[in-house]
């Protein structure tokens, strides 16, 4: 079975860290996922006979890491999902950038109508208000060069959760992912520079509030100093 950080679990919740390069859910490509995965660390952990129920309460692409939780009853997945939809989820992600943007330690806006064409499966920036309303904030962290060129982290705050909404938002903006070979340019590999550090909730029996945090150990994140990378391959300005 493959290694999963824990972050809680109690007999209604399992808080767990999501691999890059780690399914969701089960889906046509014949690749692990978070659900089964999980499905059976309970089962043996607990030694649970026959089928264990585990609720997906939301999902992060296959290339992103980051923060996941996973309802152990029925009661919770309803309550949880109730949150989901009611916006009281929050949501805070890293993401690296490419391209210098303004160290200004300003909190940022970025507000757009999305659609998504099912053809190509890609988000699309619209004008049009019948299109589903997409709001983040954002505030930039550091700058690094990296052969020649100039990337960002930035902490970003899902105020609402459309179909690869900080993807295309940014890269509607001029600064794709890294990485981001659908919304940015071609690059070799299957690195996407998104981690979902941050999750906060209410529990959905007890009602205390909760955050989880967990921040992102390897790939293009080792580059920027806050994460161990050579200060002297930073940009200040």
């Amino acid at each position: 079975m493959m290694d999963i950080k824990i972050l809680y679990e109690d007999n209604h919740l399992l808080v767990a860290v999501k691999k890059p390069g780690v399914l969701s859910q089960a889906g046509s490509l014949d690749m692990p996922d978070m659900l089964s995965i999980l499905k059976d660390y309970i089962k043996d952990k607990y030694q649970k006979p026959g089928n264990v129920f585990l609720g997906l309460v939301h999902r992060l692409d296959l290339n992103v890491g980051g923060v996941m939780v996973f309802a152990r009853t029925s009661k919770a997945a309803k309550r949880l999902n109730e949150q989901v939809r009611n916006h009281l989820f929050s949501k805070k992600y890293l993401a690296v950038v490419l391209g210098k943007m303004n160290l200004d330690q300003q909190v940022h806006v970025l507000e757009n109508y999305i659609k998504k064409d099912e053809v190509h499966k890609v988000a699309q920036i619209t004008e049009s208000k019948n299109d589903q309303y997409a709001k983040l904030t954002y505030q930039v962290i550091e700058q690094v060069n990296i052969k020649r060129d100039v990337i960002s982290l930035v902490d970003i705050s899902l105020e609402t959760g459309r179909f690869h909404q900080i993807r295309a938002q940014f890269s509607h903006i001029g600064h794709p992912l890294y990485g981001d070979n659908k919304y940015g340019p071609k690059t070799l590999g299957y690195e996407l520079g998104l981690y979902a550090y941050e999750l906060s909730f209410s529990h959905p029996i007890t009602k205390e509030s909760l955050t989880f945090i967990h921040y992102p150990g390897e790939g293009i994140f080792k580059s920027f100093i806050i994460f161990g990378g050579n200060s002297n391959d930073s940009n200040e300005n």
